[in-house]
């Protein structure tokens, strides 16, 4: 039996979309502002740094459009075509943010390697240079620090990824701030070097972008402690027996978990099935990023079994009954039979026997007559005889 069980989201996930649009709007409105004035100071002044990073700030801009995009479309509920909602759209987004970055970095290391190699003079930027820098440090640093609280409120691994982008940004301009600083005394050369740490900084944050998207889009697990402590949690679930098969995926930084759950093997099906919505609750409540369980219950621990579906299956009832049925037709217990009950365990059919209490033999006995008479089965396992008083009978009835 397996079962799914959504997790319906805390928070009101307009609000929360709306939150996120919002920051990056800032943001992006700050990059445009941020990267027209680097670039024009860079051409003023004559600073190759500078205007790297203005082109860094530059694709800042770029991709807040992505990230934009991605919330309005990442966001939207399941439909008819994508039952895990939108989420890869975001992981996607993230992926191509991150080769824009390795890609700017590139141009931005190979035209200060020219740079720097072909000996071009570098005059003193001034201190209208270096105030314009001072102020676009902070503004990056400030923007980094209001974006990853939003990311971390809203749970989307691409806000923080794009709060990273500003980070890096304000590392780079950090760089830049230096080198016009020593331009101004003299150190030229400075402004080179400078333009390319700051290609080397972005390429590692794209890289990084790269690598974490990849993993999330081929299904990495989640960590073995994560792991470990929803095992622990289905658990400690009365009723559970034990667990196997727990599976973890992610995405667009919420998770989702599949598990087999073994229960006794001869309690109801609406038991069962308590059960396991149980353990779905524990778990949803321990770890709130998750957004499905799927649980499957097991009347026995059939972990490295392989496969059922590619196993060779064993009778359902209607061949159960026919098969029985040939062979104890004739027989008072099969005459006066009120219920049937199967038992799939061991590679083997258990059958249960309820009868009114009208036989007159032991229960063993008469179990071991219908074991005989079925002998040439191979499929039937353990057969049980269990009388039913008449009264109980009739009010089964």
């Amino acid at each position: 039996m397996t079962q799914t069980i959504e997790t319906p989201v805390v928070h009101d996930q307009a609000r929360l979309s709306q939150e996120a649009k919002r920051v990056t709007y800032i943001g992006a409105w700050l990059d445009a502002l941020l990267s027209i004035i680097k670039v024009t100071i860079g051409f003023m002044v004559g600073s190759a740094a500078l205007i790297a990073d203005g082109i860094h700030s530059l694709s800042d801009l770029v991709t807040d459009g992505f990230v934009l995009a991605a919330i309005h479309y990442g966001r939207q509920e399941p439909d008819k075509d994508h039952h895990y909602g939108h989420g890869r759209i975001e992981t996607l987004t993230t992926l191509l943010l991150g080769s824009v970055l390795i890609f700017v970095a590139g141009a931005i290391a190979w035209s200060s390697l020219d740079r720097l190699f072909s000996g071009t003079d570098v005059n003193a930027p001034g201190a209208l240079a270096i105030v314009i820098t001072v102020i676009a440090l902070f503004s990056k640093e400030w923007i980094f620090r209001y974006t990853m609280r939003v990311a971390k409120r809203v749970k989307s691994k691409l806000l923080e990824a794009n709060a990273w982008h500003s980070r890096s940004d304000a590392l780079s301009t950090a760089v830049v701030l230096v080198a016009l600083v020593g331009a101004q005394f003299g150190l030229g050369w400075l402004d080179a070097v400078a333009a390319i740490i700051v290609g080397l900084l972005v390429g590692k944050v794209g890289l990084d972008l790269l690598w974490e998207s990849a993993r999330e889009l081929v299904d990495t697990a989640l960590p073995v402690d994560a792991q470990n402590q929803m095992h622990d949690v289905a658990c400690s679930v009365p009723g559970v027996d034990s667990v196997h098969d727990l599976r973890t995926r992610q995405s667009a930084g919420w998770v989702m978990v599949d598990l087999h759950v073994v229960v006794g093997p001869k309690i109801t099906v609406s038991e069962a099935h308590e059960i396991g919505n149980e353990v779905s609750r524990r778990l949803r409540h321990e770890f709130p990023a998750l957004t499905d369980v799927i649980f499957h219950v097991d009347p026995e621990d059939d972990a490295g079994a392989g496969d059922p579906s590619r196993l060779p299956g064993l009778p359902l009832r209607p061949e159960v009954e026919a098969a029985l049925d040939a062979r104890w037709y004739k027989h008072p217990v099969w005459r006066t039979l009120n219920e049937l009950q199967l038992h799939y365990l061991d590679d083997k059919v258990s059958v249960s026997l309820i009868i009114d209490d009208a036989v007159q033999q032991p229960p063993q006995c008469l179990a071991s007559q219908l074991k005989a008479l079925a002998s040439d089965i191979e499929w039937l396992g353990h057969v049980e005889v269990l009388f039913i008083t008449r009264a109980a009978s009739s009010s089964m009835r």
